[in-house]
């Protein structure tokens, strides 16, 4: 099997992207109704063709010496080409991890603990380890792709259904709808060499343990501000079925609830399942102060959990029924925000979307950041004049973004700051949720639960929001 090249450690000089002795890899359009990419389909050339074709990508050959010692050791990323940037290699990221876990004292250890309560790092021996090495590995590799082949404008019907199969030592990777999201994260202001170093293989990844009910993995990058999660086929399916719309929306609307999306992979260990998994920004960064954290739905069904023991150190996401009794205190940003989940879920009922949470949580504000002028959402009458969409009217409340680490998913009150937004949109209502439906009226009679149709799901959401804030 080809191998991608190790990036040049500091001080060698890169060979370029058409080094003698490379594997060859493509870039190329997946018809909208298959996901995956098959190995059938591949063609090489010599040289990569132009934006607007199929892309083939060469890289040159990398030494393994080393790499069965473990599956996160055998990954190598591709050698940076006109852009280069001098990264540590996956192979001495996993590597420079587990020493750096090996020489951890006692004090190090508790003050780790304190930063990530609730939080599991994933370090050598534990299950995961590999796992999240090939992860890490494999998204260094992409996102190096992006760099060298940035996108100059707007994604076109191409970029939303092309693919990059990248083949490494032990795996393979495939970066799904890439130039669009390559596009749609320099929109947020994201750099790709932020993006790179926080995914990558600079620290390990931390394990989330959700109090969902799916079966999906849940992870937080070591700086805790991109969170990772295992997908479903068909889930995968549906979100990039709704791409085009939902970057329009975005652009519609830049300071929407609506998760922000990253990223869209695949990765198969050799002879092994192919898994999917979503990247997004965390709601809940920086996490720091977050007293209470909550997933709503605005039913009841299903919808307690069972809060920690006082003095636990593990942080669990509370649901509807957890918080009977409380209220959100906004002032006068509830107007605002009651508007925008009524843009964000008439688009979610348009894409016959439902059983989506509202993450919430909680942070005390200090003295110094109480007060009108610290407010993060200002009216545009007030503040961003003239500054009305011509393609919708109606949002006129737009949001600031000041110097904020997550400006996009926090609105402060009078007393508490507030992180939201919009997660888990990739389940649309067809025959199983239908069916679901029925079961559940027949078993829940006279009880509300999250099954329902979009635009009965999207009203009543929003008749939580309403009846919650103040």
């Amino acid at each position: 099997m080809p191998r991608v090249a190790a990036p040049p450690q500091p001080g060698q000089r890169s060979e370029g992207c058409c080094s003698s002795g490379g594997g060859l890899r493509r870039r190329s359009p997946a018809p909208p109704a298959r996901i995956g990419c098959s190995r059938d389909r591949r063609r090489s050339i010599g040289r990569p063709r132009s934006r607007g074709g199929d892309r083939l990508l060469q890289r040159g050959g990398g030494d393994a010496a080393g790499a069965r010692e473990a599956a996160a050791g055998a990954m190598a990323a591709p050698s940076p080409g006109p852009r280069e940037v001098l990264a540590p290699s996956p192979e001495a990221g996993c590597r420079a991890a587990t020493s750096t876990s090996g020489r951890r004292g006692l004090l190090w250890r508790l003050r780790d603990k304190q930063a990530r309560i609730g939080l599991f790092e994933i370090g050598p021996g534990h299950e995961l380890h590999q796992l999240t090495c090939m992860m890490q590995a494999g998204l260094w590799a992409a996102t190096q792709v992006s760099m060298d082949h940035p996108t100059t404008g707007p994604p076109t019907e191409e970029d939303f259904s092309e693919v990059l199969t990248q083949v490494h030592e032990g795996f393979e990777l495939c970066t799904l709808a890439g130039p669009a999201f390559s596009w749609l994260r320099r929109s947020l202001g994201l750099a790709e060499e932020d993006y790179q170093a926080a995914l990558g293989p600079g620290g390990p990844y931390l394990q989330f343990l959700s109090t969902s009910k799916s079966k999906a993995s849940f992870f937080l990058s070591h700086d805790q501000r991109f969170f990772l999660k295992t997908q479903r086929r068909r889930e995968v399916r549906a979100l990039l079925a709704h791409l085009p719309r939902y970057v329009q929306h975005l652009q519609r609307h830049p300071h929407s609830l609506l998760a922000r999306l990253l990223g869209v992979h695949s990765l198969r260990v050799a002879r092994g399942k192919k898994e999917f998994f979503i990247i997004m920004l965390s709601v809940f960064y920086p996490a720091g102060r977050i007293s209470e954290r909550y997933d709503i739905k605005g039913c009841e069904v299903s919808r307690w959990v069972e809060p920690a023991p006082e003095g636990s150190p593990l942080v669990l996401v509370l649901k509807d029924l957890n918080f009977q009794g409380k209220t959100i205190d906004l002032g006068p940003q509830r107007s605002w925000l009651i508007h925008q989940m009524e843009l964000d879920t008439a688009f979610l009922r348009e894409l016959n979307v439902l059983d989506y949470s509202l993450l919430m949580a909680f942070q005390r504000l200090h003295e110094d950041e109480r007060g009108p002028g610290s407010s993060l959402i200002f009216r545009t009458a007030r503040s961003v004049r003239g500054a009305q969409s011509p393609e919708e009217p109606g949002s006129q409340n737009r949001r600031l973004l000041p110097d904020s680490p997550n400006a996009l998913h926090i609105l402060d009150g009078p007393e508490q700051r507030y992180f939201l937004g919009l997660v888990d949109l990739a389940t649309v209502y067809g025959l199983r949720k239908r069916l679901e439906h029925l079961w559940k009226t027949l078993r829940y009679p006279g009880r509300t639960f999250s099954t329902v149709s979009p635009a009965r799901y999207a009203r009543r959401l929003c008749q939580w929001v309403e009846a919650h804030t103040e």
